[in-house]
């Protein structure tokens, strides 16, 4: 079986599907793995390192594509500039595709129909299910790890103040605000590193469980006002909730979301659209040189005018929708995603050949598009299918 590794094309990405490490182990297992050149520079993996491993360097993207029947990606498929084609018209019918795809999102849907109608075997790696036998191919966990910690290192270096509290020969300057709302993986490790940075810390979550993790560390709770019974779905994600409910959730919060100097948003739910939490008539209301970071942005984002990939002032306000904020941290953030990718690869493969068990929690929830149909739930419940 030959395993393809493009050079990733989004914007500022630096990240790669697979380290030299894992491309080695592939090769021991037996795969002929493709490496496009220079497709690990900027996370300081080099060409010969891959060739020092068994990889075969390839030129050229479409050879990739043309020769590979399982591609490993980091971001989903995208205009390729440098060939003038989409990544998805260098695909071909059987061809499996492993990647974030976050198929859900509007933004995505055209790319989404395009690799259906190719006939690619897609798996999305944002829906792999948080259950015990999956945690060593979460890429999504390890990702969110990545960028609760960058992704307020981002919002502190775009803050027109100090974060910690400093006494100075002139006076005392107070310390940052920073509210976290979502704190799952990465809601955690914002709250984290917001206190080390010395910042005063809250937090908002509709899940008990949640808030409990969020109070450990020392964090503020808001009051969400979210009944319990309403809030807990599979493998401990929040739910999606009534409309009438997740407005009363917007009014709840927005008093505390003007009064911060940071809020990091990453309420998301598995496979679907992310739930809108601030709009624009909030952030209106925020203090000048505010920053908000809404790492929710692949799924659609929860502030209802952050810049899709981008980092933008509105109403005084920063907001960052970067989106692929671990690639901030391409070395660290591309050796925990290519060794879930290489466990998740091994899982699925039997005798040499990818097998999907429809029967497989694994397999139903990531399984984007086979055989020309489209079947991700979460998906087609957003193209209203």
């Amino acid at each position: 079986m030959i395993i393809g590794i493009p050079k990733e094309i989004m914007h500022d990405e630096n990240r790669v599907a697979c380290t030299p490490e894992t491309v080695g182990k592939f090769v021991k297992d037996g795969f002929e793995v493709l490496v496009e050149k220079h497709a690990g520079d900027g996370a300081l993996y080099h060409d010969e390192d891959y060739v020092a491993v068994g990889a075969k360097l390839v030129d050229e993207p479409q050879e990739i594509y043309d020769r590979a029947e399982l591609i490993l990606k980091v971001k989903e498929p995208l205009f390729n500039e440098k060939t003038g084609k989409h990544e998805v018209e260098m695909m071909h019918g059987g061809q499996y595709l492993i990647t974030f795809i976050h198929p859900a999102s509007p933004v995505n849907h055209e790319m989404v129909r395009m690799m259906t109608k190719q006939g690619v075997i897609a798996l999305t790696l944002d829906s792999i299910p948080r259950i015990s036998r999956a945690q060593s191919m979460d890429a999504l966990t390890s990702m969110s790890t990545c960028a609760g910690y960058k992704g307020v290192l981002m919002a502190a270096d775009h803050l027109t103040k100090f974060m910690p509290q400093m006494f100075t020969a002139v006076g005392k300057i107070e310390p940052a605000k920073v509210m976290v709302i979502g704190v799952g993986v990465a809601g955690l490790q914002a709250l984290a590193t917001a206190k080390r940075l010395g910042a005063v810390t809250y937090a908002a979550d509709i899940r008990p469980m949640a808030i409990e993790n969020a109070q450990s560390l020392g964090a503020k709770i808001v009051d969400t006002t979210v009944p319990a019974e309403l809030a807990v779905g599979e493998g401990g994600y929040a739910k999606s909730l009534p409309e009438d409910v997740l407005a009363r959730e917007r009014e709840a919060l927005r008093e505390t979301i003007q009064r911060m100097d940071i809020v990091f948003c990453s309420v998301l739910i598995p496979g679907k659209i992310a739930p809108l939490i601030i709009t624009g008539d909030t952030v209106k209301g925020m203090k000048k040189g505010a920053v908000i970071v809404d790492i929710a942005i692949d799924q659609g984002g929860n502030c209802e005018i952050t810049p899709k990939g981008d980092i933008e002032v509105k109403h005084h306000v920063t907001l960052i929708g970067v989106k692929n904020i671990p690639g901030e941290l391409p070395q660290s953030s591309t050796w925990m995603f290519s060794n879930n990718m290489y466990n998740l690869v091994k899982y699925l493969v039997k005798d040499g050949k990818i097998v999907l068990d429809r029967s497989d929690r694994i397999v139903t929830e990531s399984l984007v598009c086979m055989d020309g149909e489209l079947v991700h739930a979460g998906t087609r419940e957003a193209m209203g299918l």
